[in-house]
């Protein structure tokens, strides 16, 4: 198993800026959960995952692409290629990979994690629907292959997505694979793949 990236400046926490010129009353905090903060997921936080998952997804295709038997095996097994984003000490978007060992993804990927590869397997990106159209899915993406980066040993992302996602894949920079072997029940995916080489960087005016 891959050791976790505990060092990664990408999981640092970090805090909301209030605007200048706003006047807010100061007031004693209750406790001290940071604003915003990025960390690796455990199976603790399995129920939450998939209750965002299952909201998400189910709607609109009918399935969720992970069981929660799939996503506590995930976080127990690979914990450390998960990344959930929280606020206020709730989880409001999260990515699930696994490690994969070959060329292209197969159906045996939806359930495998294959350990000491240099592969990621993205398995799903979901935002809460209270914090969607915020760009938070972005900016959580970026994120996630920014840490991967830092991660030794891997050298690629993959994924597959229906067609209509392509162009959100493609503006974070992946790269068409063509039509992927994975079937599922009236459902097609384009298979996508993120290279992982370079240095982790940090995005300038971002807030995060």
């Amino acid at each position: 198993m891959m050791q976790q990236v505990n060092s990664s400046p990408f999981l640092k926490p970090f805090f909301l800026k209030t605007p200048v010129g706003v006047d807010i009353p100061r007031r004693q905090r209750r406790h001290t959960l940071p604003a915003s903060e990025f960390r690796n997921l455990n199976k603790q936080d399995a129920i939450s995952v998939f209750e965002i998952e299952r909201e998400a997804f189910v709607s609109v295709s009918g399935a969720c692409p992970l069981t929660l038997d799939e996503v506590l095996t995930f976080l127990g097994e690979c914990p450390e290629l998960s990344l959930g984003w929280f606020e206020e000490g709730q989880l409001v978007a999260f990515i699930i990979g696994s490690g994969w060992g070959k060329e292209r993804l197969a159906q045996e990927a939806m359930t495998q994690h294959v350990p000491d590869t240099s592969t990621v397997h993205i398995h799903v990106l979901s935002v809460h629907r209270h914090c969607r159209q915020q760009g938070k899915g972005s900016v959580l993406l970026w994120r996630y292959l920014q840490y991967l980066r830092c991660v030794p040993g891997l050298r690629r992302a993959l994924l597959i997505c229906e067609e209509f996602l392509v162009p959100f894949y493609r503006k974070a920079g992946f790269k068409e694979k063509g039509p992927s072997a994975i079937a599922v029940p009236n459902m097609c995916f384009q298979e996508m793949e993120y290279t992982l080489g370079g240095q982790a960087y940090a995005r300038r005016n971002s807030g995060c």
